[in-house]
């Protein structure tokens, strides 16, 4: 998969982003919103092997800003019809520049027009506003909260919230 949008692209993860990924996953600040305050602590061998079992139900992706590697993203399918999806910018420096807004738009087109998937959903932290802020923007809807669902690393309790967006609801957002 590649799809480009000026400077922006989402392409498959390959092994020789194993490093990078190794790195981004093994960093606590990177990790923290997803319950991995320590990081991952996982190392590159099994990073690539991750990303060989990869197929198009279920991709690994990279994103790139000018040729940069800044961030990844996913999906996967759950369901017929429906994909879940994630996303993280792990570049700090090149968080609130709107990067996030474009690469959810270009993969959820990708994901309901090629892919023809019916529905997306996603999850997130309740502590994690900005992600909140994004999804809703787009035109998620909240359809739950899990409240104490599960312990992160340290073993504090996480509440998360459930996201959806219907094909038909992301296109009258955009009048497509």
């Amino acid at each position: 998969m590649l799809i480009k949008q000026g400077e922006l692209v989402i392409r498959d993860a390959t092994e020789n982003d194993a490093d990078q990924l190794c790195i981004w996953w093994n960093d606590g600040k990177v990790m923290e919103h997803a319950g991995f305050p320590q990081g991952l602590m996982t190392s590159t061998e099994r990073i690539i092997k991750l990303i060989k079992t990869d197929t198009i139900e279920n991709k690994r992706l990279i994103l790139e800003r000018n040729s940069k590697l800044i961030g990844e993203m996913s999906y996967r399918k759950v369901s017929e019809g429906v994909v879940e999806i994630g996303i993280k910018i792990c570049e700090f420096s090149e968080h609130g520049k709107g990067y996030g807004t474009c690469y959810l738009k270009m993969l959820i087109d990708y994901l309901f027009d090629t892919l023809n998937y019916s529905k997306i959903i996603l999850d997130t932290n309740i502590k994690n506003l900005r992600a909140q802020h994004l999804y809703e923007k787009i035109g998620f809807k909240k359809v739950g909260i899990n409240n104490n669902a599960w312990k992160d690393q340290l073993g504090n309790p996480q509440t998360s919230i459930d996201y959806e967006l219907s094909v038909q609801q992301y296109k009258k957002n955009y009048n497509v």
